[in-house]
């Protein structure tokens, strides 16, 4: 398989600089990696524990780009220039996220529907950009209620220096439930005056090949979430690096970011809150397990979880 370029999804919870930088270390192979939301206030363009995130200290050795949530003009100007400040070129917008906290607000998703608002952020955004110096791309769903949406906003979309587009092909009310609609991204590879990144539904190469059979050059950068989460030698077998599940890698990505939160993170039951987020994830990799998988989604004690994880990984070899 040709060598592509791979973006990390941000996984709001699961991929801090903590399980960045441990992934970068022992996989690498990923081009970008997108924080978790940055969501601006009055007060602070940031919190502490955002601004801990995104710290360059904390970042070393990764091409990170911090995505902000806001649909105002202000707020996002000034977390711009904040992450600026600190040394970043590109920020990343976010008209993606379906929750429904956050679309309640007209963010994320909900910030869709509001074309003539959106536009007149994206002129203000993109007008500080140019002053800035500042590259802004945006990751986007087709639409609100209904996929027809996206030819209107991709028509916004061409009128401003988008650095990447990225579109994750369903509208919010299917959240990440059934099949991407493709044929959208097929209308943007046709109809983007700005350059395009997939994102949706890539758990396997095979799932990467469909597309790029369907596609062609165009499926060239692609961003992965949740298929690189649950398999994390995924870009390595992407990239032909890897033809198997690398699990002398995996125990190793583990035991890294499982001593790095006890670190930070105190009493036990934090930090195995924090690990039993990732075995939702990494569960699927370990079928005939199932029974010490349970046992270790319900540890509250360090040794309880340790024995359950060394049963799992010694069926492994």
């Amino acid at each position: 398989m040709n060598e592509i370029k791979i973006y990390f999804a941000p996984l709001e919870g699961i991929t801090s600089y903590i399980f960045r930088n441990a992934f970068s270390g022992i996989y690498g192979h990923v081009d970008k990696f997108f924080t978790p939301f940055i969501s601006p206030a009055e007060k602070s363009p940031m919190t502490p524990r955002e601004r801990k995130d995104v710290l360059p200290e904390n970042n070393a050795g990764t091409n990170l780009v911090p995505q902000i949530l806001t649909n105002r003009t202000d707020f996002f100007i000034e977390a711009a220039k904040e992450l600026h400040s600190m040394g970043y070129s590109e920020v990343n917008l976010n008209l993606g996220c379906p929750s429904g906290t956050v679309c309640a607000k007209g963010k994320g998703a909900g910030f869709l529907p509001e074309t003539l608002a959106l536009q007149e952020f994206l002129d203000d955004i993109y007008s500080y950009a140019a002053s800035d110096n500042m590259k802004i791309s945006i990751k986007t769903r087709l639409g609100y209620y209904d996929p027809d949406e996206f030819h209107d906003l991709l028509a916004i979309f061409n009128k401003f220096p988008v650095s990447e587009l990225i579109v994750h092909p369903r509208i919010r009310s299917d959240f990440y439930k059934g099949e991407p609609r493709k044929e959208y991204f097929a209308y943007a590879l046709e109809h983007s005056k700005n350059p395009l990144v997939y994102n949706g539904n890539i758990y396997t190469c095979k799932d990467y090949e469909s597309l790029a059979n369907e596609f062609g050059a165009g499926l060239d950068p692609v961003m992965l979430g949740r298929g690189l989460i649950t398999d994390p030698s995924l870009a390595d077998k992407h990239n032909g690096l890897a033809a198997e599940t690398d699990f002398a890698k995996f125990r190793q990505l583990h035991d890294t970011v499982y001593h790095e939160y006890q670190k930070i993170l105190s009493p036990d039951i934090n930090v195995l809150y924090k690990m039993k987020e990732l075995w939702s994830y990494w569960q699927n990799l370990f079928e005939g397990s199932e029974r010490d998988i349970k046992r270790l989604l319900k540890a509250k004690k360090y040794a309880e979880y340790e024995d359950a994880v060394n049963r799992i990984l010694e069926n492994k070899g």
